[in-house]
């Protein structure tokens, strides 16, 4: 896997984010669009987030994996933040596949030939499996992800692989059953490594403007990488 560096600094930085209609994705979406490093935001999703605001602008598509009636919309930007993603629970490993591989290795090779100078930084899972050959199939076929997005010809590729993570206030799309485990998240950050969605987004920012010292960050990278 390519372990790579910007090698220099941007001050303020335009933004593609996949995934703002989940946790994640909206957790980093209201981070970029408070952090004043962040000049513009375009969201791509297949429907609408429910957020407005003067750096927001939003582009609908069915699949990410075909763009051609909205390229224009993609060109201009420094990074994609790829944070779309979803459980392998009761999926088998052709349909995680599809979603997990296929799909952000179509839409970032969309991005790579539109914007070679462009960051990526896609958001993976703790405990992913770069050998792409253990026993865990999601942690594979994550592993194979991240492999493969690593050979794609962008200025930089970084992986996030968080655990644990506090959404940020103002997050509208939380699931029912998170919102009740967000009860213990005081106790549960005791046993488990936690991230806030701040510091998530706040790292992916800062992968932009000035690099990050390894491609592949784990939490305790991401932790260092959003507070410095």
């Amino acid at each position: 896997m390519r372990f790579s560096r910007t090698g220099s600094s941007i001050a303020v930085v335009k933004v593609i984010i996949t995934g703002a209609t989940g946790m994640v994705g909206e957790g980093v979406l209201l981070e970029c669009l408070e952090n004043a490093a962040v000049e513009r935001v375009l969201a791509v999703l297949r429907r609408p987030s429910g957020h407005t605001h003067a750096k927001l602008e939003e582009c609908l598509v069915k699949d990410f994996r075909h763009l051609d009636s909205v390229e224009p919309q993609l060109s201009g930007y420094d990074a994609c933040f790829y944070c779309a993603g979803v459980s392998s629970v009761g999926m088998s490993e052709a349909e995680y596949t599809a979603l997990t591989y296929d799909t952000p290795l179509a839409f970032a090779g969309t991005l790579a030939r539109l914007n070679p100078n462009l960051v990526l930084v896609h958001i993976s899972g703790a405990s992913t499996d770069s050998s792409e050959h253990g026993p865990v199939m999601w942690a594979r076929v994550k592993g194979k992800a991240e492999n493969a997005l690593s050979r794609l010809p962008f200025r930089a590729v970084y992986h996030f692989r968080p655990g644990l993570m506090k959404p940020v206030a103002g997050q509208k799309n939380l699931k029912r059953t998170y919102r009740v485990a967000l009860l213990f998240y005081p106790l549960l950050k005791l046993f488990l490594k936690a991230l806030s969605l701040h510091e998530v987004g706040r790292a992916m920012i800062r992968c932009v403007q000035s690099g990050a010292p390894k491609s592949v960050l784990e939490v305790a990278d991401i932790q260092a990488l959003g507070r410095s």
